[in-house]
């Protein structure tokens, strides 16, 4: 898969995302735009899901711990065929939808922890981490591995400001949770505007005295994403902190690395300009072209096909 599929597939999301906020003119489209170029790498490539059986056990977790940015985790699950149809993100913040403003679990296929209190989806997610080593433990053998799945998270800055998240980040350090990667949505904004109002931390050394293993990267560099994911999942002893540095609403010509964007629509205009800056048709809203659909329907069958091996496996075992 090549850096303009990746490109294209992104900018759909950052689409959608406007889209939707604006329809419910209500939301946080900022985050999801920002976000969108690695989280499409994690999920065209990395993560190991299969949308028929969303309970398979031995799928990877996706936790979005940043929960006001729930339109980056629709777009995605809607592009990689969960039963969450368009009509549902054209209802993102209504009464009775499934795509509602945080994401709920139980409510919304392919969500796997409720997420809106900052920092709780990191603890969560270390949960999930712990429980498959645990797991793993007690039921591989020497001859057949049942038990081998990843944990992913993205969060954001109010994550990383709030005790819940460090305390269980330090346990996933003196645990060696490999299998945990994080990826740090490192903006620099929050909805009162710079971080700097609020904290001056530094991520990096913060993490590596937890015994992370610690990353830094451009957010919106496809190399970059690709290589730092696959660092994250040979990393033998350690979880990973990658340290993505991107801009809030990325594409947008005026609300670029804005505090507005975090949580208020972009206005029509503005999104008329986006779309025109990404290379989308500017009159057309909630637009996805087959070849993104294609994509995201490879990955499909591949996990189908793992899910269908790892049963087999399961009947031997």
């Amino acid at each position: 898969m090549s850096a303009k599929d990746f490109a294209l597939a992104a900018n759909v999301i950052r689409g959608l995302a406007m889209d939707s906020v604006q329809a419910a003119n209500s939301g946080h489209p900022g985050m999801p735009m920002g976000a969108a170029d690695y989280a499409t790498v994690l999920f065209l490539k990395y993560m190991n899901y299969n949308p028929a059986d969303p309970a398979w056990p031995n799928r990877d977790r996706f936790v979005l711990s940043a929960g006001h940015g729930a339109m980056l985790l629709y777009s995605l699950l809607h592009l990689s065929g969960y039963n969450l149809p368009m009509s549902e993100l054209k209802l993102f913040r209504q009464w009775g939808s499934r795509t509602p403003g945080h994401p709920e679990y139980g409510h919304t296929p392919g969500v796997e922890t409720t997420t809106g209190p900052l920092g709780q989806g990191c603890a969560a997610a270390v949960g999930m981490a712990l429980a498959e080593r645990m797991l793993a433990e007690r039921f591989n053998t020497p001859d057949i591995t049942l038990v081998d799945h990843r944990t992913y998270v993205i969060c954001g800055d109010g994550d990383l400001m709030e005790g819940i998240s460090h305390e269980a980040f330090s346990l996933a350090g003196h645990l060696g949770l490999n299998k945990l990667t994080v990826i740090y949505d490192s903006n620099r904004i929050s909805i009162e505007g710079s971080t700097d109002l609020a904290c001056s931390d530094d991520p990096r050394k913060r993490f590596e005295g937890y015994g992370w293993n610690v990353l830094e990267i451009d957010g919106h560099n496809f190399e970059q994403i690709d290589a730092a994911l696959a660092a994250a999942n040979r990393e033998p002893a350690r979880p990973t902190m990658i340290i993505a540095k991107t801009h809030i609403a990325h594409g947008s010509p005026n609300m670029h690395d804005s505090a507005r964007a975090h949580g208020e629509p972009l206005g029509a205009d503005e999104i008329k300009a986006s779309k025109k800056n990404l290379g989308l048709p500017e009159d057309q809203a909630f637009y996805v072209p087959p070849a993104v659909y294609a994509l995201f329907e490879q990955r499909k069958l591949e996990g189908e096909a793992k899910a269908s091996a790892w049963n087999n496996l399961l009947g031997a075992y």
